[in-house]
C-alpha cells in the first residue's frame, strides 16, 4: 500500500499538469482565457525530474516499490541531490563509494582501489592480520567510529578488508570446496563482484553468525549508519542481495548515503545502491 501511495503521489502530479493542459487548450476553443489562468497553469508545469522519478521506480523491484515509505516526491529528489553533491568530493581517480557491485554488476580482475592504505596496529581498532587494508576516505571514517565505540566501552575488531581479485577467487573456490558450488554462492562473492574488492568493506569480530550476539556487532547496528557505514547483507533479504545474512559485513558508504538508505529505502543498502545506479543509467 505505501509502495502504491508513494508511486500514485508522482503520477497524480504528472496527470494533474497533463490535465491542466488539455483543459487549457480545450478553453481556448470555447472561450476567452482570464487572465488569471496562464498562473495557475504554470504552477503545475511538467517536472522532467519527476517524471524521470517515476520511471526510475517503477524500474526496481516490488520489493524495493514496498519499502519505500508515502512522501513528497519533491522530498525524495531534494535528498538524493544531496547524496549526488556529496558524491561530487569522492576521488575522482577510482569507483564512486556509491558504486554498485554485485553477482550481475562486477569488476575487473585488473580494478584495484587508488588510495589503499595498509592498517597498522593503532589505539582505535584491532586489526586481526597485518594484510589488512582499505580506501584512506573508508579507513579515516573506520577510526572516527571505532573512536565513538570506544567512548561507549566497546572495541571494534577488524578481520577482513580490501580483496584482490586473486584472493577473492581463491576465496571463493576455497567455500565451493568445502561446501559445494550451491550453498558457496549464498555466502562468497565470485571474483569480481565482492564489496572487499572496492577495499571500502570490512568484516569485524569471528565472522560467524554468533557476532550478533557481542558488544561490538549491537553497537554497530545502533550506531554504524551514524558514521556513514551501512550493514550489506541484512537477515530476510537474500533474494534481494544474493547472499545470506552476514551480521558482520559493513560497507562504508558515508553519512548522507545512509540517510538516504533508511529515510527512503527502509534502511536496505541493495536498494538503495540498485536506485542510484538506475537513475545515473536512466535517459
Amino acid at each position: 500500500m505505501k509502495r502504491q501511495i508513494f508511486l500514485i503521489t508522482i503520477l497524480f502530479s504528472m496527470c494533474f499538469s497533463g490535465c491542466a493542459k488539455s483543459k487549457a487548450a480545450a478553453a481556448q476553443k470555447t472561450e476567452p482565457v482570464e487572465e488569471a489562468q496562464p498562473a495557475a497553469i504554470e504552477s503545475v508545469k511538467y517536472d522532467p525530474k519527476i517524471e524521470k522519478l517515476n520511471r526510475v521506480l517503477m524500474s526496481m523491484t516490488d520489493r524495493c516499490k514496498e519499502a519505500i515509505p508515502n512522501g513528497d516526491p519533491a522530498e525524495f529528489l531534494a535528498d538524493l541531490e544531496k547524496v549526488l553533491e556529496v558524491e561530487k568530493a569522492f576521488p575522482a581517480d577510482d569507483l564512486s563509494l556509491y558504486f554498485l557491485i554485485d553477482k550481475t554488476h562486477k569488476v575487473g580482475s585488473d580494478y584495484e582501489p587508488k588510495h589503499l592504505r595498509k592498517l597498522v596496529a593503532n589505539d582505535d581498532y584491532i586489526i586481526n592480520k597485518t594484510t589488512l587494508a582499505l580506501r584512506e576516505d573508508a579507513d579515516d571514517a573506520l577510526h572516527e567510529m571505532a573512536r565513538a565505540a570506544k567512548k561507549d566501552g566497546v572495541t571494534l575488531d577488524v578481520s577482513s578488508t580490501y580483496r584482490s581479485y586473486q584472493t577473492q577467487e581463491c576465496t571463493f573456490n576455497y567455500w565451493v570446496s568445502v561446501d559445494g558450488l550451491e550453498e558457496a554462492e549464498r555466502e562468497s562473492a565470485r571474483p569480481g563482484t565482492s564489496q572487499h574488492q572496492l577495499g571500502a568493506a570490512v568484516d569485524f569480530g569471528n565472522i560467524e553468525d554468533s557476532y550478533a550476539l557481542t558488544d561490538g556487532c549491537k553497537w554497530l547496528n545502533a550506531h554504524a549508519n551514524e558514521y556513514g557505514w551501512s550493514l550489506s547483507f541484512p537477515q530476510g533479504y537474500e533474494d534481494i542481495t544474493g547472499y545470506r545474512w552476514e551480521c558482520w559485513h559493513f560497507r562504508y558508504i558515508g553519512v548522507e548515503a545512509c540517510r538516504f538508505q533508511n529515510k527512503w529505502f527502509g534502511g536496505i543498502q541493495q536498494f538503495m545502491m540498485e536506485f542510484i545506479d538506475a537513475w545515473k543509467n536512466m535517459e
